[in-house]
């Protein structure tokens, strides 16, 4: 699907505000209402917007700390890669898990209470996830800058 600048419009202001009304995004884009409509439909449809979700402030709900651990596996053969991949789904802690290149296999993005609380995934999961050779973790101290809005240019 090719983007023109209405539709980038329309994907910015729903990645900034997923809840604003049909009426305010038309207007902010300058388009017709229904235009708008068929649109947003169309982004919807083609897979562009996947879902609308509410992002929860991590602290809020206690989860002060953010780890970074990097995995590396015994063997790169594709059943073990499979096996690893499909047990960290179930692992609802790990928020971000990506395949690498370099010296890990894995990079995982983790969120917990407190470090008691990472002692305890580390235990009792990430350390027994198939494959692991090695786990390597580092502690974020405080996040400088997050976002979930793609650059659209």
């Amino acid at each position: 699907m090719v983007l023109d600048r209405y539709d980038k419009s329309i994907l910015s202001e729903l990645q900034n505000d997923g809840r604003i009304s049909n009426v305010e995004l038309a207007s902010r884009v300058s388009l017709s209402e229904s235009a708008c409509l068929r649109r947003v439909r169309a982004l919807e449809e083609s897979g562009l917007i996947e879902r609308y979700v509410a992002l929860l402030d991590q602290k809020a709900v206690d989860l002060t700390s953010t780890v970074f651990v990097h995995i590396a596996l015994r063997r790169e053969e594709q059943r073990e890669l499979a096996a690893f991949e499909e047990a960290v789904q179930g692992i609802p802690e790990i928020m971000e898990c990506y395949l690498m290149t370099g010296e890990f296999d894995y990079l995982l993005r983790v969120v917990v209470s407190d470090m008691a609380d990472f002692e305890r995934l580390h235990n009792e999961a990430l350390t027994r996830l198939p494959g692991v050779a090695r786990v390597n973790s580092s502690v974020a101290i405080r996040t400088v800058t997050k976002t979930t809005e793609l650059p659209l240019s």
